[in-house]
């Protein structure tokens, strides 16, 4: 059987799936080449991200393809269920990112807290100039230790979030539209295990009790976080978002900034990728990196470990 990892796989994961006998194509072919060059190789899976777009449409005209893999989280790419419905295998990779979404979650939350996402734009334009004016703006950060993080989505990026908050010393509340407890498991480096068990609550509660906020309600296609949940939320409250464009108003987020309900916000995700909106990149209280939760080193390897292991389960 021929794999096309249309957007690349790792090392292991490649030698993992030809010992056991498949063909591996690391071809990155473009999107609109996609479909000749399924039928012209007699492809039987092809594995994607968040980068290429597998439709219903590429689906119908490709009758060789047995089983789409996506290294994402999110299935956006893909028309999960018309594959499904037309026999095809689509998997993704549920477990390999979740530390590096979750950690990522807190790279936001320290530089947000001590301004760093601030500072880090005018020290390199007016450190030599303006330092002791910017010692006293970006004075008197906030330290995360006894601070309460609501966790929106209690999936299983929620609860490594929690993990690490638990680690941090702060206080966690949750909600979830499923999930009513998880217990989290500390692991330490000499082998010791602490478990807490984790209630969750009615999302109105983690809105109003909450320092800061992370979003995680992948499972939405729609806008979660409105006005009307901004209004509900503790003002200078700090707000994250590394999980799923399109379920944050971005517009609202804005004007809650704005208005100082919102301090500052971490954003990793957008409604409009791959060009996000002027207003949130111009804007000096959020922090801002590119889709990068899932990609650190440790997570691809992970992940190409998790697809291989699936497809060989599947198809072998």
């Amino acid at each position: 059987m021929i794999i096309l990892a249309n957007d690349g796989i790792t090392l292991k994961g490649i030698e993992a799936l030809e010992k056991a006998g498949f063909e591996v194509n690391s071809t990155k072919v473009a999107q609109n080449q996609l479909e000749n060059f399924i039928n012209a190789n007699n492809i039987d899976a092809v594995l994607v991200n968040k980068n290429t777009q597998i439709r219903q449409e590429l689906i119908e005209a490709c009758p060789s393809l047995k089983l789409i893999g996506n290294s994402s989280v999110t299935m956006d790419n893909i028309d999960v269920d018309f594959a499904i419905d037309n026999g095809l295998h689509v998997i993704n990779t549920t477990n390999a990112s979740t530390i590096a979404n979750a950690e990522l979650v807190f790279a936001h939350l320290f530089g947000m807290a001590r301004f760093l996402h601030s500072s880090n734009r005018e020290m390199p334009l007016e450190g030599d100039s303006r330092f002791n004016e910017l010692n006293k703006a970006y004075a008197l950060g906030s330290e995360l230790r006894g601070k309460t993080i609501g966790i929106l989505g209690f999936d299983k990026v929620g609860q490594e979030v929690a993990k690490i908050a638990i680690g941090l010393g702060m206080q966690v509340m949750a909600f979830d539209d499923f999930i009513e407890e998880a217990t989290i498991t500390l692991d330490f480096y000499n082998h010791q295990k602490v478990d807490f068990t984790i209630h969750t609550v009615a999302i109105a509660d983690v809105l109003k009790e909450s320092d800061f906020i992370s979003l995680h309600l992948t499972n939405h296609d729609t806008h979660v976080i409105t006005s009307a949940e901004f209004e509900k939320m503790k003002d200078g409250v700090g707000f994250i978002n590394t999980a799923k464009g399109g379920i944050l108003n971005e517009v609202d987020l804005i004007k809650a900034i704005e208005s100082g309900k919102v301090q500052y916000a971490g954003l990793d995700v957008f409604e409009t990728e791959p060009i996000p909106a002027v207003q949130l990149l111009m804007n000096p209280e959020i922090s801002l990196s590119p889709n990068i939760a899932s990609l650190t080193k440790e997570a691809q390897e992970r992940a190409g470990l998790e697809l291989a292991n699936q497809i060989i389960k599947l198809l072998n």
